[in-house]
């Protein structure tokens, strides 16, 4: 079992740094920032790019990967986003794993004044971005065309430090995202479906996981190279609510044959509000929780 860690942007650096730094410091083993030009009642807050804040992030860290949870094509380009991407894994000496997602509704796919896609036509675009991404990740000169994106000649060189491309961790609940997620990811997370009572979202996840199985056996792909990674704070129940919580939440996650889980750091108020000393206490357990 790996454990991560979400760290908002909702911080200055001079603030924010010590998180990233003592997110390494305590071993966990992935950290991320949610990819977002605003995000829920947040919006009226402070907000930081999540890739320089990456970037920030990887030159005060030396072993943590780093990752967005998740980057989506409501204001990114696979032409321009590659770009990021690949000096990212190039700064942290190749410690990016790339969340990706089909992009909710809200702020960021109203900002840009462009329209509010339904759920179909929101999987119709990631598969495109997803695609068009990894082309040109692994390949140099990618000229392509489809109903969403475009490149013409569109360069990766140097390439990435990760062979042949950063990893993909894609989001994914419904059957065709799944199916994505068998053909390109090297990772699948999933925040389970909602709900006010936590034994039912549980079940959910047992189910979404269930369904993960199937379609890697009708996509003929071997189960056992598709990494897994559960958020646990969509339950309804913020996982560092207590240190004993957070271990029960992590051992759930393994019998379900969970290989990541993820947490946040706690915040003052609203979303994930909780106290830092708790991720402290949470965070020694962390080599008992590995076994």
């Amino acid at each position: 079992m790996r454990i991560g860690i979400v760290i908002l942007p909702d911080q200055r650096w001079s603030e924010a740094r010590h998180r990233w730094a003592q997110a390494d410091e305590w071993g966990f083993d992935h950290a991320w920032t949610y990819d977002h030009l605003g995000w829920r009642d947040l919006v009226d807050g402070p907000w930081f790019d999540s890739w320089t804040t990456l970037t920030a992030a990887a030159t005060v860290t030396s072993r943590i990967r780093l990752g967005t949870l998740v980057a989506s094509p409501n204001f990114r380009h696979p032409a321009a986003f590659a770009r990021q991407v690949t000096a990212l894994d190039d700064v942290s000496g190749g410690r990016v794993l790339l969340g990706l997602g089909a992009g909710g509704i809200g702020f960021d796919s109203a900002v840009l004044g462009g329209e509010t896609l339904p759920p179909r036509q929101r999987v119709d675009r990631f598969a495109e971005f997803t695609e068009l991404l990894d082309l040109i990740l692994r390949e140099d000169g990618t000229t392509w065309r489809g109903e969403w994106f475009a490149a013409v000649d569109a360069r990766n060189n140097p390439g990435c430090v990760q062979q042949p491309r950063v990893p993909f961790v894609m989001a994914a609940n419904g059957p065709r995202s799944m199916r994505l997620v068998a053909r390109f990811g090297q990772g699948w997370v999933t925040t389970g479906l909602g709900g006010d009572d936590l034994e039912a979202w549980w079940g959910t996840v047992a189910e979404l996981s269930d369904r993960m199985n199937q379609t890697l056996e009708e996509a003929g792909r071997d189960p056992a190279t598709l990494d897994r990674y559960l958020s646990l704070d969509a339950a309804p129940v913020f996982s560092l609510t207590s240190a004993g919580l957070f271990a029960e939440q992590v051992a759930r996650a393994a019998r379900l044959g969970f290989t990541d889980v993820v947490t946040h750091w706690p915040r003052a108020s609203s979303w994930y509000a909780g106290d830092e000393a708790v991720l402290a206490e949470a965070a020694a357990l962390l080599p008992e929780l590995r076994r």
